[in-house]
């Protein structure tokens, strides 16, 4: 029996708000808060996930919760190799492997090789055999069951929690690539923000999260929508309940929409004409948790006069979940950015591995690679 049967392949979606871990042959087991929360006085970790996202602005002042992933980047180097190694034992323990596994790491297109660096160290430390990134909008192209092999362009647009990424697709290459630092995050802090300034009412980042998420949206809607809001007055000093309505909100969050309206038509601006033709004919792909904002392909219409702003069919946790055939397989493994592993020590005489073994492993990164699942 092939020593590769006792081993597992992973794909880390490492996000700003959630991380998402698919494993070959499983799908996606694990879709969590990219939180962990800390003792201050002995420094232990006291929760990650899930579990740290329930202390978040309850917590006493000796547990400290911790975001180590800012804008699409590692913020915090030692917190994200302890959060990173809970996940990869917690899936461990799903898939019940006996070896360390090897994994795929979707990072940001515009991030620094200093960066990648980073991500790439935190995962070999947190008991990865081997790492390898590949860009997040051409994982998200390819979970999303875009034809990124053809001779044609594909652009797809990832609304993430701390990045906005945008990229056109053509030959299994990224074209024209761009992300800028602003996503779902920096909504929930304008959404505080103008609280503040409003109402001078004051609210936590969940409180701001469920407001984005209820009444939250990019143009004026068919049927207003109003939430009751609670908080604490900051003259006052004591909680009080207000009623915000989605003009307010849409107010509220028009810069950061702005920033990222501006990026996806200097991105426009920048496509060669052949492949302008065709993403008029196929339109735009919308994916991430930030693309699910009421109206939001409505406005992207508005702004660029696309004919399509399809915000449907990038499901990539929908995506990560089948296999692909030869021809996207082979994309994906042109797309994966070869990050060289840590040599290891081998038995015998130091003979090379069989071109078997050697397509097995392409094979499994290609499949990992369709797991690249989107903060929802």
């Amino acid at each position: 029996m092939a020593f590769t049967h006792f081993g597992t392949d992973l794909a880390i979606d490492l996000g700003t708000a959630n991380t998402c871990v698919y494993a070959k042959g499983k799908g996606v087991i694990l879709n969590e808060p990219s939180l962990i929360a800390f003792n201050a006085v002995s420094g232990v970790v006291e929760a990650v996930g899930t579990a740290a996202r329930e202390m978040l602005g309850r917590s006493p002042s000796h547990l400290r919760p911790v975001r180590p992933i800012k804008d699409g980047v590692i913020a915090d180097f030692d917190a994200t190799e302890k959060m990173l190694a809970h996940f990869i034992r917690k899936t461990h323990q799903m898939v019940r492997a006996w070896f360390r596994p090897r994994v795929l790491v979707g990072v940001p297109t515009e991030i620094t090789p200093v960066e990648r660096r980073a991500v790439k160290d935190s995962a070999y430390r947190a008991k990865a055999s081997e790492v390898y990134l590949v860009d997040e909008p051409m994982a998200a192209a390819v979970g999303a069951g875009l034809p990124i092999a053809d001779a044609a362009g594909n652009m797809i647009i990832d609304i993430g929690g701390g990045t906005a990424d945008i990229a056109v697709i053509s030959l299994a290459g990224v074209v024209i690539g761009r992300s800028v630092r602003v996503g779902g995050d920096a909504m929930d802090d304008a959404i505080i923000h103008y609280l503040k300034k409003r109402h001078d009412l004051l609210v936590g980042e969940r409180t701001a999260e469920a407001i984005k998420i209820e009444i939250g949206s990019a143009t004026p809607l068919d049927a207003p929508l109003s939430m009751e809001v609670k908080g604490r007055h900051l003259s006052k000093g004591v909680p009080v309940k207000v009623m915000v309505t989605d003009a307010e909100i849409r107010e509220a969050i028009a810069e950061p929409l702005r920033v990222i309206l501006r990026a996806i038509r200097e991105t426009l601006d920048q496509i060669p004409p052949e492949l302008s033709s065709d993403i008029y004919d196929r339109g735009v792909a919308l994916c991430g948790g930030g693309s699910l904002l009421r109206n939001f392909d409505k406005r992207i219409r508005d702004e660029t006069q696309l004919a399509r702003a399809d915000g449907r069919r990038p499901a990539v946790l929908r995506g990560g979940r089948r296999r692909q055939d030869a021809q996207r397989r082979h994309a994906a493994q042109e797309a994966v950015d070869p990050v060289v592993p840590r040599p290891r020590r081998r038995r015998g005489t130091g003979k090379q591995r069989s071109t078997g073994a050697a397509e097995n492993e392409r094979s499994c990164y290609a499949a990992a690679l369709v797991a690249r699942a989107a903060s929802v």
